[in-house]
């Protein structure tokens, strides 16, 4: 694993014990979070290098064609402006789950397909699609959900359901934080590619600066572009808390240390070491990861999201990254590639 060796293993420590805390109650992961639990918060960089190295086997992955590289991209968390009640500057909701949207999991009937659901809406005695993007927004359709709080712009609130979760910040001066809830069962397509396969802006300047001018300069064309894209994004309101937004698997996600997965291929929790690029940069990214959350997007085996952290130079960073990437999942040792 190429940077292996000059890697600060002790940064990814905490987001490994965060993990932990859910993968220590799972057969095959329970003997190495008892021992990263007896270690502690802080035992070194020696202790840490000899834990993995002792306890783990890295699995390189591999893509159905064999291929060893895939897409890296970046997601952050946002802040936006909102407010708890509606008004002429605050007038885009931000919706929780519908009560509406039924969630059929496929891997209780079919277990090949664990981690796999369908999301939809009864109509009579038949199970339909659930409103995409465009049907609940063009057509006047409100989904029977609480609407948690009013944004200021639609950009900026477009861009929070694609990063999953984010803060607000209120008129008062205050933030409240939000998480990815629900989404509307719909498959997320990229409104930068839209642009591009429309002839409206070149595939190097699709990134979300790019979009927001595009955007800025064409308003009435707004509800075209937004609507490109089915996916529509549901949330919940968090506690307030330090450190950062709570991933997939229900605990709190580590800047420059966590990336989203798909997990019918990597573990959600599982230590994965990244090889790649800085964004726009042949400056090599090298460094062990933890694979803690997922992502609408985030589809394939060699595919992962990295999370840059919170605010605009985290953003900006972001923004800009889709670099080409080698990732191996650390499984501990006597675990198969493929075993949960």
């Amino acid at each position: 694993m190429p940077g292996w060796r000059e890697d600060d293993l002790a940064a990814a420590w905490p987001a490994l014990r965060e993990s932990c805390s859910v993968l220590g109650k799972q057969e095959g992961w329970s003997y190495v979070c008892e021992i990263a639990r007896i270690l502690g918060e802080r035992p070194g960089v020696s202790a840490i290098r000899q834990f993995f190295e002792t306890n783990f086997t890295p699995w390189q992955l591999t893509n159905p064609d064999h291929s060893a590289e895939g897409l890296i991209t970046g997601y952050y968390e946002p802040l936006i402006k909102g407010s708890r009640t509606r008004s002429a500057q605050y007038s885009w909701p931000v919706y929780g789950v519908p009560s509406d949207m039924l969630t059929i999991e496929l891997g209780d009937v079919y277990p090949e397909l664990k981690n796999m659901r369908l999301r939809g809406r009864l109509v009579g005695n038949k199970v339909v699609p659930y409103w995409t993007r465009g049907e609940l927004e063009e057509n006047g359709r409100k989904p029977q959900a609480k609407t948690l709080f009013w944004a200021a712009d639609p950009i900026d609130l477009f861009f929070l359901q694609v990063q999953g979760s984010g803060r607000i910040q209120l008129p008062d001066g205050s933030y409240a934080r939000i998480g990815y809830a629900d989404q509307n069962g719909h498959p997320y397509q990229s409104i930068g590619r839209w642009l591009v396969d429309q002839g409206e802006l070149p595939l190097e300047k699709a990134s979300m600066d790019g979009i927001k001018r595009w955007a800025a300069t064409h308003p009435t064309r707004l509800a075209e572009l937004l609507n490109a894209n089915p996916s529509y994004v549901f949330f919940r309101e968090l506690p307030q808390r330090e450190g950062g937004p709570i991933g997939a698997q229900g605990t709190p996600i580590t800047a420059g240390r966590s990336l989203a997965v798909d997990p019918r291929y990597v573990p959600l929790g599982a230590p994965v070491f990244l090889a790649t690029t800085y964004p726009l940069s042949e400056k090599p990214l090298q460094r062990l990861m933890v694979a803690q959350d997922t992502g609408g997007a985030i589809r394939g085996v060699v595919r992962a999201d990295f999370f840059w952290g919170f605010g605009p130079e985290a953003g900006a960073q972001a923004g800009r990254m889709r670099q080409q990437g080698k990732m191996w999942a650390l499984l501990p040792n006597g675990m198969q590639a493929g075993e949960r």
